[in-house]
């Protein structure tokens, strides 16, 4: 019998034979979605979604649904919408939530989290200068869920308006192997644009200059694999449970957005567009005040700096307390209630302040800058 397939190459390469229908031993019918992946629920919540990441669109931003990429100009279509920049520089950076996730998963609320996924990334950059431009997300999910899924860019989108940046594009992967139901993971990007000569790189930063504290929401995003540890297992409560000194629930208040400082910070810049006022920004995440200032400052410096001037919120305490945790180790896993430091031209160090509050931020003088070897030495008054 003639070989009976498809000819490769040549003539005189040797033939290949595809088998055929009859040849194969029937098997169960498996589709993409027999195996955990459901593109039909993947493409109809992305539809879902367009409307939402509309709703951060700037004129700059160029639409191209189900595009490979997004498309943002630095420059607007219209005189308007223009940006001048001299020398601009891109900026980037990229971040996730940790374990804050598992609270959502525990509480069944995923509005929030989404929010503290931007400001992760967008506190991150602003601290250079930089204008927050666009941002992107990606998360792993399990079996989609379209209405938690949903929230989750919810609460991402709220973030990016807060921002005043674009959510331009993203990726939501199902890996049902890795995932279960209602179990995701997510990381975020944001890109960002500074005029080469407005970096704040912390290079001016001298003995004298004022250090300003600006209050954090709470916990943030860090720390939370030791308050699970220190909360749940430890002391034995539960996400539903009302704590004396909380406002709401403790899964209420282990959920409370990580605040966004993207308008606070631009509204000081953009008074002090010639002169050196802001000489560094430290966006206080892990590592506390006690490893975030240093990564700003020269190497021949040490910022000095009091405690209690901006109030310490109730969950810090219940965490310590619950967990027998030393005073050095709150300040090197948490932010302790300032959740932003600017190290200013004590000159400005009032108008400065000034405008935070008018910004809507809780801000004070917290401390100074000394000669030193770029540490930080906390004290309480």
């Amino acid at each position: 019998m003639p070989l009976r397939g498809v000819p490769v190459g040549p003539a005189s390469a040797p033939q290949i034979r595809l088998p055929q229908t009859g040849d194969i031993p029937r098997m169960p019918r498996l589709t993409y979605k027999d195996a955990g992946v459901d593109t039909v629920a993947k493409d109809r919540f992305i539809d879902r979604l367009f409307g939402l990441m509309r709703r951060t669109y700037t004129p700059r931003v160029m639409e191209n649904d189900w595009g490979y990429a997004g498309f943002f100009a630095l420059n607007g279509p219209e005189n308007l919408f223009r940006k001048q920049y001299r020398d601009p520089v891109l900026v980037g950076c990229a971040d996730g939530v940790g374990t804050k996730l598992k609270i959502a998963r525990m509480t069944g609320r995923h509005d929030t989290i989404g929010i503290d996924l931007v400001a992760m990334c967008v506190n991150d950059l602003i601290v250079c200068g930089a204008e927050p431009l666009f941002f992107l997300d990606y998360i792993a999910v399990g079996p989609i869920d379209e209405e938690s899924m949903l929230d989750v860019m919810r609460g991402i989108v709220r973030g990016c308006e807060q921002a005043d940046c674009a959510l331009l594009g993203g990726e939501t992967a199902q890996h049902p192997d890795d995932y279960g139901r209602g179990e995701y993971e997510m990381g975020g990007f944001c890109t960002g644009v500074v005029d080469r000569h407005r970096i704040l790189d912390g290079r001016h930063v001298a003995p004298g200059d004022a250090v300003i504290g600006v209050a954090s929401s709470g916990l943030h995003s860090n720390g939370y694999t030791l308050v699970r540890k220190v909360l749940f297992e430890t002391a034995g409560l539960k996400v539903e449970d009302r704590v004396e000194g909380l406002a709401g629930t403790l899964g209420d208040e282990l959920l409370t957005p990580t605040r966004i400082y993207v308008r606070a910070v631009r509204h000081v810049l953009a008074a002090y567009r010639r002169k050196k006022v802001v000489k560094a920004i430290a966006h206080v995440t892990g590592g506390g005040l006690v490893e975030n200032i240093p990564r700003v400052i020269p190497p021949n410096v040490d910022v000095e700096i009091r405690t209690g001037v901006l109030p310490v919120q109730p969950i810090f305490t219940l965490v310590q307390q619950k967990g027998g945790i030393p005073d050095d180790e709150m300040l090197r896993v948490f932010n302790m209630g300032i959740g932003l430091v600017m190290i200013v031209d004590p000159y400005y160090a009032e108008p400065v302040l000034r405008r935070l509050r008018e910004a809507g931020e809780q801000a004070e003088r917290i401390g100074e800058v000394k000669k030193g070897r770029r540490e930080v030495q906390v004290r309480s008054d």
